[in-house]
């Protein structure tokens, strides 16, 4: 039996097996029924093998055996295998989300705060500082300033960012709406674009620029700035900047501010369109 390594690669990502496992699989399934030796031979995997990567495939749900001497083992159809896998990986997920929800009120979590509190007092003012690679760490990180803020939200974006930052933040700037924070967005305000510059006016003060620049200011203190632009990088090497310094982000707001008032107001500058 030959089976390309290309494929072989595709069912380990897919459905989560290592090498023997697949080679044992695959050669299984073109024979339908089979023993361990047969299977061996024909998949070029260690005799001594065969059996422990069969017990495993049959708990996983890709075999079954069947009762009898010589063992022999049935191949169940991919799409029941299919099935199964999605079934257990379900139920691995629902498991797994109830652990870390149980855990928010256990002791764990109250030590970990504790060590983290004492780690923070230790820590430089200058040691307060991170770069973020690949878009996804981004706007992880930009959804844990965000949502922290107690006073201020200044956010200026590209067109692309206002429509990416309404589709995944939306909800957090919702409760700090209901926090009393203020929000102010700039953005190029673009016919691409007007549908989330709508939506977002009903949390945020929206305002249209033709600047391109990507920051967002935290209550005066924080700054989550990227250095690259959007539209000429791949969201996997995207680079941004973390940095928890008042005086920059000070400086740096009433820099915003001095811009902010020349900015054509969201709902006008839709109107324009």
């Amino acid at each position: 039996m030959i089976v390309k390594e290309e494929f072989l690669s595709k069912l380990r990502r897919y459905f989560s097996l290592n090498l023997y496992e697949v080679k044992i699989w695959t050669a299984l399934l073109s024979r339908g029924v089979s023993t361990a030796g047969e299977l061996s031979d024909i998949a070029d995997v260690p005799r001594s093998r065969s059996y422990d990567v069969l017990e495993s495939l049959e708990k996983k749900g890709f075999v079954v055996m069947k009762i009898g001497k010589p063992i022999k083992y049935i191949a169940v159809p991919p799409k029941e295998v299919l099935e199964r896998v999605k079934k257990n990986v379900q139920e691995d997920a629902k498991n797994q989300l109830k652990k870390l929800t149980d855990l928010k009120g256990t002791d764990v979590i109250t030590e970990l705060n504790d060590l983290h509190t004492q780690g923070v007092e230790l820590i430089e003012p200058s040691d307060l500082s991170g770069s973020l690679r690949g878009r996804h760490n981004l706007y992880n990180h930009l959804e844990l300033a965000i949502k922290n803020a107690e006073n201020t939200v200044t956010l200026m974006t590209t067109s692309q960012g206002l429509m990416r930052k309404v589709e995944g933040l939306m909800p957090v700037f919702e409760k700090l709406k209901k926090r009393g924070v203020k929000i102010r967005v700039a953005a190029p305000i673009t016919k691409e674009s007007a549908a989330a510059a709508k939506e977002i006016m009903s949390v945020a003060d929206v305002r249209s620029t033709d600047s391109k620049a990507r920051f967002c200011v935290v209550d005066g203190k924080e700054i989550v700035f990227m250095v690259l632009d959007d539209q000429e990088v791949h969201p996997t090497y995207d680079i941004g900047i973390w940095v928890n310094t008042p005086f920059f982000a000070n400086a740096l707001e009433s820099l915003f501010d001095t811009s902010w008032k020349n900015m054509k107001p969201g709902q006008e500058a839709i109107k324009k369109l």
